[in-house]
Order: C-alpha cells, then sequence, then structure tokens
C-alpha cells in the first residue's frame, strides 16, 4: 500500500491570503500548504480522497494519471471543489463514469455543485460523470477493503476511512476533519500500522482537534507512526516536530508513505 499527500493544508490554505508576518518560516517548503486530501494505491487499486481547489495541480506534481474510485468524506468547500477535474479520470474509463462514494450529506452537495456530472455517461467526452454510491460500513475492492466510521465535525459528519492490504494485512487510517475520535472509530483504528489525524492548530477549535488533541488521539490508538494533516498557518512544521511525541510527526505535501 502506498499513500501520497496531496495537500495537508486547512481551509485557506498555508501561507494564505495576506499571511501575518513572522508566524512562519516560509523558507521551509514543509510549511507551504495546499488544501487537504490524499491519493491511496490498495493492492493495485488507486483511490482518491477528497478533491481541493488545487486538485489538477497536485495530481500534476505527484504524476498521478489514473484513478478507480473516489471517495468524499464530507462536503465542505475544500474536499469537494476539486471534483470537476476528474474528468479526466473520467475519460480513460470505458464508460467515461467514475464511482463516487461518500455520506448521504456529501452525495447531496455533490448533485447540488455539479449536477451536470450526474447521469449513466458524460454529456461529452471530456465532461466528468460520477456514479453515486453511499459509502458502505466497508468496501471490499481487489486486494483489501476500506472500513468506514462518522467522525463529529461541527454541524456535519465526516467519513474515516481504515485501508487494509489483504496481501499484506497492512493497516491504514485517515482521520481528518474532526472534532474527537469516537470510541467506534478508536476501535476501528486499532491495529493500524500508520494512523493520520486531523491536527490544525496549537489552540482549541470549535470542530478540528488541536495539535494536544490529536496527540491524546494518537496515543489511544497507539501506532506505531502518527502523522497530523488539515494544519493552518499557526503550526511551524520544525518547530512543532520538536516538541510532539515518539513516533508522531506532522505530514506534509508531496509525501510519500509504502506499507
Amino acid at each position: 500500500m502506498e499513500v501520497i499527500f496531496f495537500g495537508t493544508g486547512t481551509s485557506q490554505g498555508v501561507p494564505m491570503i495576506d499571511q501575518p508576518p513572522g508566524t512562519l518560516d516560509l523558507a521551509n517548503p514543509r510549511n507551504w500548504r495546499t488544501r487537504c486530501s490524499i491519493h491511496v494505491i490498495l493492492g493495485g487499486t488507486r483511490i482518491q480522497i477528497d478533491a481541493a481547489q488545487e486538485f489538477r495541480l497536485q495530481c500534476i506534481r505527484e504524476d498521478v494519471r489514473a484513478l478507480d474510485l473516489f471517495i468524499l468524506t464530507h462536503g465542505h468547500a475544500d474536499h469537494i471543489l476539486g471534483m470537476d477535474d476528474l474528468r479526466r479520470f473520467c475519460d480513460h474509463r470505458p464508460d467515461g463514469v467514475l464511482p463516487v462514494y461518500s455520506t448521504p450529506a456529501g452525495l447531496t452537495r455533490v448533485r447540488n455543485v455539479y449536477p451536470y456530472a450526474i447521469g449513466e455517461r458524460p454529456a461529452a467526452r471530456g465532461y466528468p460523470c460520477f456514479k453515486l454510491t453511499e459509502m458502505p460500513a466497508c468496501l471490499e475492492i481487489p486486494g483489501g477493503t476500506i472500513r468506514s466510521t462518522l467522525l463529529p465535525h461541527g454541524e456535519v459528519e465526516t467519513l474515516g476511512l481504515v485501508f487494509e492490504e489483504k496481501s499484506g494485512g497492512r493497516k491504514f487510517t485517515y482521520y481528518c476533519d474532526c472534532k474527537e475520535i469516537t470510541p467506534a472509530a478508536l476501535e476501528l483504528a486499532k491495529g493500524s500500522h500508520i494512523v493520520v489525524l486531523d491536527g490544525l492548530r496549537p489552540s482549541t477549535h470549535p470542530t478540528h482537534m488541536s495539535i494536544p488533541d490529536a496527540i491524546a488521539a494518537a496515543q489511544a490508538i497507539a501506532a506505531p507512526e502518527t502523522y497530523f494533516t488539515h494544519m493552518t498557518f499557526q503550526v511551524d512544521h520544525t518547530a512543532t516536530e520538536k516538541t510532539l511525541p515518539p513516533g508522531i510527526h506532522l505530514a506534509y505535501d508531496g509525501l510519500r508513505l509504502k506499507l
């Protein structure tokens, strides 16, 4: 299994417009964060989790040329607004239709934002076309399984995802955009080799886990390695990494993990 971090920044990106001076070492490329998403290759199946505003540029940067299915964790702008660029991956499919999984609320948002992409076939070559399906508790795919659980994120719920490869039994957990890890999510993540958690900023936030919250969640799950993502400009990569417990790291754009 391989995981590619397309973006690790929060909804405004980092640096953001009118970035406050002196808050971040912008000479460090790891402090330049596009909006948050990942690409997972599981037993040969290529899975995209969310599509931010920079999705096209992220695909070009990471040389991602094919996609088998797409999962939308929730319908917020920084996770859905790149979905129009999935059209190129629709072009590569025999029927022109890309499977898209999400929560009922996420699927409703896709229908509202991309009505021209909903149908049995693309309106024309070069147009996106999505086959919308509610994400099940366990999705069986060639080479492995993707399990899902709901996580609280303000007024919405977001999908937490756990990937497990059949061949080697490697397990990877992705819990982004959440205020806390529920008991069900904690149990599902147990035994993961690598975990990725929402770690927005040092201080408390009403809908995201803070860095201290994420550390506590990481220690409860107790994976050998944990990475934080969806970070604001208040998280300087080098300075913050020095404060983290052993086995806990900050992700960065372009990071690739092999399990």
